[in-house]
Formats: C-alpha cells, structure tokens, sequence
C-alpha cells in the first residue's frame, strides 16, 4: 500500500489511510521507487531499498519505551517504577517483532501511547491552566488522538479514554465553587477546540490528501461508487460524457452500491433443474461486459416508438412502473414466487419472455432515496431501489456467489424483507440515449464530504465483513493475556529463519497476575480511604497513586481490550498488543508500590531500602533472563522445529499451542 502511494494507485482498505501514507513517504523519502510486489514474507528485496520503511516503523515502536515510562514516572512519581515499566517493553520479544516490520501497529501504538503521555502531562498542568505548557499538552492530545484515529479504526478505544478523562476533569471543574461559570465555558471550550475540532480538522485532512494523491484507478475503484470512479485517471468512467437524465428507450448498465455487489447481468444460460423455474439466469457480474446493458421500458408499450428519432423524448421519474428488456437475449428482467438459488425466503430473479414481450411479473416500479414522486433520475448520483409491482419484494444483490453453474458470478434475488441496505440500491452507471444530449461526468463529481463519508461506509463494511483466509491462523480475546498462541511471520523450513510473534511469557504472565493483584490491592485501599481511617501520609500517597494512576492505566486496559469480545470480524493476536501497553504500564505501578507498601512495615530503613530495591531488581533480572531464553522467537530461529527434540528451542516450548 506505500507502493500504490508511491505510484499514485487508488486501492482499498479497512483501515484510514495515515499509516499507509506514512510508510509511503518514508519509503519515498529513503529512495525505494514503488516497485517491489510484497507478495509473500521472507521474498528476497534484491535491489529494491526497504530500509527506510523498515526504519521508521522500529524507531515509531522503539518510542514505545520512553512514553511509558514518562507515563509511568508522571503517574507514580517513582523512578523504579517508570524503569520497572521500560524494561517490560524492551525486553518483550512481541513488541521487538512487530516494531521491526513494516506494519500499521507500530504506528497506531506510537500514536496511541503519544495520547496517553500527553494526557497524563496536560492534568498535572491543572493547577495552571491555560499556560503554555498545558495549551501544549491539550493541543499535543488532540494531534495523536488524530493520528491514532487516522491509522486504525481502535485508535477510537484511545479518543474513549481521553473523553472520559476530560468528563471527569470538567465535572471537577463545576464542582468548584471558586470558579465562575465564564471560566468554567472557557474550559469547556479549550476542551472542545483542541479534544474534538482539532482532531477531526487533522482526520479530515488526511483523506483530502489520500484522496488527491491517489488519482490513479486501481485494484480499489469496484469498491466505490460509479461517480467516485469517474474522478479516476484510467478508469473508463473518466472523462466520459453521458446524457445526465434518464428516459424511455435508453440502455443502461446498472451497479449495485453493495461492497463488490457487481452490474445488473444477463445471458443465454437457464437456471438449471431443480433451482426454482428453468428460465434464463439473472446475475451481479463484477466486470465491464455487453451482457450489463438493460433497455428501460414503459411497462404497458413496446420500445419501438420510443427509438423512433422523430419521437419526443419522454423521461424516467421517481415512481414509474417500468420494464427491462436484457438488449442482447430480448428477455424482461423478472421475477416470481420460486425461492432464490442460495438465499432462502429471497424470490428467484429471471429473464422472462420473447422479444420483450412477457406478463405482469415483469413490472417494476422504479423508486430513488430521498426523492418525491415526479422527480428526474440522475445518472450515477441517484441511488435507485426496483420494487416488484406484483410481490412487492425488492430488487438486490445477496453477495454470495453462484456454483459453476452460474458461472461462479454474485446471486441477484428479489426480497420480500423492505430493509434499505446497499444490497438492496442501484446507481445507473453507462446510459446511452442518441436523443440526448450529452453532459461530461465531471459536473455529477461527488463532494470532498460526500466523498469521505463513502469511503468511510466501504471502509465499515469492509471491517465487519473480514474473513480469514485458508491456512490463516486466527485467535480469540481470551487466548491474548494468556500468550495462548503466536502468529508465524516468516520462514517454513529448517535453513529458513524463522519468526515468531509471541510475548515474553514471563512478561506476559506476570502482567496478567498483576492485573488480579492490583484488584485485590486496590478494593481494600478504596475502602480504607473511604471509611476515613487514619494512615500515615506515605501510605496514604501510595494508596492515592495506586487507586489514580493505576485506575487510569486499568481503564485503558479495558477500553483496548474487552470491546473485542463484541466484535463479529475476525480478529488476530496482534489486536491485543495495544491493550499489552497499558498491562505492562500497570505492572510497573503495582509491583512498585506493592514493595513500596511492604516496606512501609520494616522498622529499619536500610532494611527497607534493600527489600525495596532487592524486589526491583529480582524482577529486571527475571526479565532479562527471560529475554535471553525467548529471543530467538525476534531475531530468528534455525534448525528443527521446537516439537523436534534436536531443536534449540524445544525446552522452551512451554505451551502445546506454541508453534515455533
């Protein structure tokens, strides 16, 4: 995807643009010209320079470290703490191998963890507000939450975090009876120009840059509208004039608005036996061909008068009744009672009759959104619904695709269910009508506005409609905190080197026991500063940075984490990663001030401070071990797998579900 921005190629995502732009512009930057396939992990780069791309993404997650611990340090106050938090990530064999790729999660994680700091850093400026540095903590909030925004769709789990926190912090403010309401509006204000317009200004200007960089058609433009394509250079929409209203006697080609929903489609081929009526089969085929021209009709007279040059010209409104005749076998697009091929309970599609001359069942009435009765029919602006006069049932495209028999081309039923979907809409793409005159494309272009909310419709779908490929291994939610089960990112054989993305575990596994400790510390703390009882001002502190800090960090954890378990997509172990950042932050305040607690017991503070530091440094070490066990997972792994008792690394297979 760097590539097509490269070559200015439009194509699709799921995902907003910023962190394909990004790696486009590094790669751009550092030289490499746009031209390497990426087809499969570990193809050789020859003399294609990837460096610059591979570059930017580690140096993005190698600043993973400092932002949590300056989250840390700023949350806790203590040094160990913050370094505590530092080394968890440093020495996280899953961060060093997503950081050294060139992928999208290095860059939501930077901007992600570029949001948290800044919102830590603008609430200890509160005591001074509207001074230079809180202006420029809140400013620098909204610019990652922007950037978060702009890479993947969770960066709103982060937008979630920030507005709870800024809710808190207002409410606060109304609290405060010392400050006037004028005061309390130029809060809120602040708040809503740099948390909300700032980022949707940087939001919005990420895809008028996407949008004009790429203006060359590409593997993308089916996913889009008719009149999206005809602002693409090469797509043969483009630069192509067409009479702009519809009328009796023109032949169109009609598109359905679903996803890859394909044209309205006929040929000579019957449905075969056994699959509703034996009458000719009426398909969604995804590519430019004679067999999409349709002729529009008057439902009660032929169309020889209508082609008739001498005859007036006689427009489509918003409410006809209408036939279409298929131009090349002469058959009405039609449809009856018989249950649809796949989907059941949807009504058979067929074409029906002899040179256009059928009966009732072939009546549609011809209906645009958001339009009154009478109005004209605009090509590839309208989006057009075909109710069936005699079911009433609705023209659509199921999206599922046909067996060899239906040439393996998308299923078009008729459904009785009156849901508007983009199954379900139609635009009128090709139009051709001698008696008009014709007008260019460029004057039916859709807006900047139109234009992003489309791409935004395709980009959701697209999301919820992911499947998983063949061979692909995909996870659940509840597999993550426990390092249930890596991903393979490259290599197959033994001369191969072979990567593995799979946490630390002793990392891992200590992050998810702190996540219980800290709710069995934090409850009795809760409880304790609520009944008022007295405790020294250390503890008291403690207990206030324990309940605060780790609250905020444990919110950030559920927010990237249990919005997974509602998900229907499918998902990955990589999902979990952000979620990952926000438990290793935890640890780091938990262990610290747990330590912190036990020794606030010890009479003597010599004793004290060894225990303190003793504990700090048992844990670093045990990462570090751990480190130096699990590394090769990063850097590479040769020789047998770790199920062959001659491999390396079978003694550290600790799981059945680890295979490396």
């Amino acid at each position: 995807m760097g590539s097509y921005y490269i070559n200015r190629t439009f194509f699709f995502d799921v995902h907003p643009p910023l962190g394909k732009m990004l790696i486009g512009l590094a790669g751009y930057l550092s030289g490499y010209d746009g031209t390497f396939p990426f087809q499969k992990p570990g193809d050789r780069y020859e003399q294609h320079n990837y460096m610059g791309m591979r570059g930017f993404c580690a140096f993005l997650g190698s600043c993973l470290v400092p932002f949590a611990y300056l989250t840390v340090l700023e949350l806790s106050k203590s040094l160990p703490a913050a370094l505590l938090t530092a080394f968890l990530l440093i020495f996280d064999t899953g961060c060093i191998t997503l950081s050294q790729y060139i992928l999208l999660d290095p860059i939501l994680m930077f901007f992600l963890m570029g949001a948290v700091l800044s919102m830590v850093k603008c609430n200890t400026c509160a005591d001074r507000p509207f001074s230079t540095s809180w202006w420029f903590w809140l400013s620098l909030t909204g610019v990652n939450l922007a950037g978060a925004m702009g890479v993947k769709f969770v960066g709103l789990f982060v937008v979630l975090l920030v507005g709870l926190n800024t809710i808190y912090d207002l409410w606060d403010l109304l609290g405060n009876l010392s400050l006037s309401l004028v005061l309390f509006g130029k809060h809120l204000l602040a708040r809503v120009l740099c948390l909300i317009l700032l980022p949707l200004a940087l939001y919005m200007a990420m895809f008028a840059v996407h949008f004009a960089v790429l203006n060359k058609s590409g593997p993308g433009d089916g996913f889009f509208s008719s009149a999206f394509q005809s602002q693409l250079i090469g797509n043969n929409l483009h630069n192509v004039s067409v009479p702009e209203y519809l009328a009796y006697g023109s032949v169109v080609t009609m598109k359905n608005l679903q996803m890859a929903g394909g044209y309205l489609h006929s040929h000579w081929h019957l449905y075969p036996e056994g699959i509703g009526a034996r009458q000719q089969q009426v398909t969604a085929y995804l590519h430019k061909d004679l067999n999409n021209l349709w002729i529009i009709k008057k439902h009660d007279s032929n169309t020889a008068g209508l082609l008739d040059p001498s005859s007036p010209v006689e427009f489509v409104r918003h409410g006809d009744i209408i036939r279409l005749e298929h131009k090349e076998t002469s058959r009405n697009l039609h449809s009856h009672q018989h249950e649809a091929p796949l989907t059941r309970k949807h009504f058979q599609v067929t074409g029906y009759g002899i040179n256009g001359t059928g009966d009732s069942n072939d009546f549609w009435r011809i209906e645009v959104v958001s339009r009154k009765i009478g109005k004209l029919i605009k090509v590839l602006r309208s989006q057009i619904r075909l109710t069936h006069v005699a079911t009433g049932c609705i023209l659509g495209s199921s999206g599922k695709t046909l067996p060899k028999w239906g040439w393996e081309q998308v299923e078009v039923t008729c459904t009785p269910y009156l849901k508007e979907t983009p199954n379900s809409l139609w635009n009128v793409e090709d139009h051709i009508n001698p008696k008009l005159p014709n007008i260019s494309l460029d004057v039916l272009k859709p807006s900047f506005v139109e234009i992003l909310l489309e791409s935004h419709m395709v980009m959701i779908r697209g999301n919820s409609g992911l499947k998983p490929k063949d061979n692909e291994v995909t996870s659940k939610p509840w597999h993550w905190p426990i390092n249930y089960q890596g991903l393979r990112f490259s290599g197959v054989n033994e001369t191969d080197y072979r990567v593995y993305l799979l946490g630390n575990p002793v990392i891992w596994w200590l992050n998810l026991v702190t996540i219980g400790l800290y709710i069995l510390i934090a409850i009795p703390a809760t409880v304790t500063l609520k009944r008022g009882v007295q405790l020294t001002s250390e503890l008291k502190e403690l207990s206030q940075v324990l309940l605060r800090g780790g609250g905020q960090i444990t919110l950030g954890w559920l927010l990237h984490y249990l919005p997974f378990f509602m998900m229907g997509r499918v998902l990955y172990f990589h999902h979990y990663f952000p979620a990952m950042l926000f438990s290793s932050m935890l640890t780091g305040i938990t262990w610290d001030t747990l330590l912190r607690f036990c020794t606030g017991f010890l009479s003597s503070s010599t004793t004290a401070r060894k225990v303190y530091g003793g504990g700090i440094l048992v844990l670093v070490l045990l990462i570090m071990y751990s480190f130096y066990l699990f590394h090769p997972l990063s850097y590479g792994m040769i020789g047998p797998m770790a199920s062959d008792p001659s491999s390396p690394m079978a003694g550290l297979r600790w799981m059945e579900s680890w295979e490396f």
